[in-house]
């Protein structure tokens, strides 16, 4: 692909058209979740969580390319692999779409930023009704979404109760908690009315 095509691809909005939404960068490294923060504003505040959780989620999901051509490659290289800026996996995307009436195909996540943002915060969302209100002070309520996000429901449940998170979900709870200021930042000036500091 010619350096003129990549441009061109990397300028192209998103296919719903939803404001505007850039599509990820082909370029290594040139991906950055601040880039989307109005969007992250809107599908936290869509979704009733906090701006700063998902943002925080985004940055820990951005250890990978987010390119439509490259998740595509990404496929076919693993087929079961996670799709979007979320990082989100068929079958719980398909949770999402029968829970919130999305007319989207999970694999729409590639090409439409917009809807990866949404359906991860709407996800976040239904893990924070399914979060007993009392839990174990080790985590945070958002950082308990966090590892739900991350690990599953069962398993944030598990951690509610005090179950120690296992080596995997640790580390992603530590870089969720070193990509906290990284994300506050990338809100500054977003136009989040919601808490965005609070609970992660």
């Amino acid at each position: 692909m010619s350096e003129e095509a990549i441009t061109v691809a990397e300028e192209r909005p998103a296919p719903d058209g939803g404001g505007g939404v850039p599509t990820p960068p082909l370029r290594p490294g040139g991906y950055d979740p601040a880039d989307y923060a109005a969007s992250v504003v809107r599908s936290a505040e869509e979704a009733g969580v906090s701006a700063l959780l998902l943002m925080s989620v985004l940055h820990n999901e951005a250890y990978k390319p987010h390119h439509p051509l490259l998740e595509r490659l990404w496929q076919w290289w693993k087929p079961g692999a996670s799709f979007g800026l979320g990082n989100m996996h068929r079958a719980t995307f398909e949770r999402v779409r029968r829970a919130h009436g999305l007319d989207a195909r999970w694999e729409d996540l590639r090409d439409d930023p917009a809807l990866a943002i949404r359906a991860a915060a709407l996800h976040l969302g239904d893990l924070d009704r399914g979060l007993p209100g009392r839990h174990t002070r080790r985590c945070t309520r958002d950082e308990l979404l966090a590892l739900g996000y991350n690990a599953g429901e069962r398993n944030m449940r598990a951690f509610a109760r005090g179950v120690p998170p296992g080596p995997m979900a640790r580390s992603y709870l530590r870089r969720l908690r070193a990509n906290r200021s990284r994300a506050a930042e990338a809100l500054t000036g977003a136009g989040s009315t919601r808490d965005t500091a609070s609970r992660v």
